[in-house]
């Protein structure tokens, strides 16, 4: 399978389709490209579809440098895959960690970005005191993964698709990706100037408030809420998740 060869960094990924515009869409932490197979199946035939697994992740490389694990080196990584595809700009999707790394592509280049879909996440925190209980949790994760491995993953839908090597990347990813260094993606959310959608499953609880602050936030935003569907609202209610999905991108204007 090809690999993005990003400063000695190999990213995997995959395109689907040979027309239409780009569509990126990124993962949630310790899941991977496999989340994604409905939603290809779904849009391959219209749009060109980029899925690849996070440094760390999947059948990318694990690095053994905690430096090589960042926010701004996965929206490096997004931008190269972009590029890769000879887009100049692309619609920008992801789910949970997939989807803050969304926003956070969107606030480095709001040049590249055509629409945003973001889908169970959130935006950060405005607080240091949430910011560092956040990222207390994700040490916790990655003090765990070093101590049982991939045994500590918990056993959520878009997890159980998932087959990565070992877990020394998803600890490092979690210590440099999932934890958060400040507040500018959730400042931004007034910034974004391109058509978004902020998708949630109705029982995704713990995303159910960040839905409805982003919706507020962004400007025109489209709020969808998914019913009988958790976290991952994708594999929970395919149809449905596809159906809104579809019907945001057919208002978008060509390209």
């Amino acid at each position: 399978m090809p690999k993005l060869d990003r400063d000695g960094v190999g990213i995997h990924y995959e395109i689907h389709g040979n027309t239409g515009p780009v569509l990126l869409l990124s993962h949630g932490y310790s899941s991977t490209a496999r989340m994604w197979d409905g939603q290809i199946a779904a849009l391959k035939d219209r749009y060109r579809v980029i899925v690849w697994d996070m440094r760390g992740h999947g059948e990318s490389d694990y690095p053994a440098d905690q430096g090589r694990y960042s926010e701004a080196l996965t929206v490096g990584d997004m931008k190269a895959l972009i590029d890769l595809a000879g887009a100049h700009k692309a619609i920008i999707a992801g789910l949970s960690l997939g989807g803050y790394m969304s926003l956070a592509f969107a606030a480095s280049h709001p040049e590249r970005v055509s629409a945003l879909m973001l889908f169970d996440t959130g935006p950060g925190f405005k607080k240091d005191e949430a910011r560092a209980k956040w990222n207390e949790t994700a040490k916790q994760r990655a003090a765990n993964l070093e101590a049982k491995g991939l045994a500590a993953l918990n056993s959520s839908d878009e997890v159980k698709l998932t087959r990565h090597r070992d877990a020394s990347g998803l600890a490092r990813a979690a210590r440099g990706m999932l934890a958060q260094d400040n507040d500018r993606v959730i400042q931004s959310l007034d910034k974004v100037a391109v058509p978004t959608l902020v998708l949630v499953g109705a029982n995704d609880t713990n995303f159910l408030a960040a839905t409805d602050y982003m919706a507020a936030k962004i400007k025109g935003a489209t709020k969808v809420v998914i019913p009988d569907a958790g976290h991952a609202a994708n594999l929970h209610q395919p149809a449905l998740f596809n159906k809104a999905v579809e019907a945001f991108l057919a208002k978008l204007p060509a390209a």
